[in-house]
């Protein structure tokens, strides 16, 4: 009798063990299915802006209107997305690459770039390096105001660039890895 109570009491430990393993899985697939919901609806958004005719701006164009230098990020984005009512920026580039500024700086940039765009910065950037002795995180890029002649950018310290280096998207080199 003890023997089939030890028994009964292991299968119920085990099947509540599979049980929660069962739910944690469940959560993960609906977790990816909602990530992916989310940007096939972002990227449809995207198309019917598109094809209705509705032409979004250039990132440049954005850029200068939030008082930021047009050439922060290459020429060859695939697309940006823009979310005013969180200021959320993400740019999308075809594959992790590298562009050189006329000042020597040389920034890194994933294939998915995200921040939240301010006016006059850009902070909480996710995807962007900058090459200091080695390649640091870019947090933030902002400029004291719109008549300074110079960028901050912060990547562990903050640091001033001449604002005309990035006057102009440049082409990108493509890299191996961000």
């Amino acid at each position: 009798m003890e023997r089939a109570l030890t028994k009964v009491n292991s299968l119920k430990v085990g099947s509540l063990w599979i049980s929660k393993k069962a739910k944690e899985e469940f959560s993960n697939i609906s977790d990816d299915l909602t990530t992916f919901s989310n940007t096939v609806e972002e990227k449809a958004k995207w198309v019917f802006n598109k094809l209705k005719g509705k032409p979004p701006k250039s990132l440049p164009d954005l850029l200068r209107e939030y008082n930021l230098p047009p050439g922060l990020f290459p020429q060859n984005i695939t697309c940006y997305e823009f979310t005013e009512s969180n200021a959320k920026l993400v740019v999308y580039l075809p594959s992790p690459c590298e562009v050189s500024f006329k000042d020597s700086s040389v920034i890194r940039y994933a294939t998915r770039v995200k921040a939240i765009l301010l006016r006059g910065k850009l902070t909480g950037i996710e995807g962007m390096k900058t090459k200091v002795v080695v390649w640091v995180k870019v947090t933030c890029v902002a400029l004291e105001s719109s008549k300074s002649d110079k960028v901050w950018i912060t990547a562990g310290v903050k640091k001033s660039r001449p604002k005309d280096a990035y006057i102009t998207p440049r082409d990108s080199v493509r890299v191996e890895e961000f």
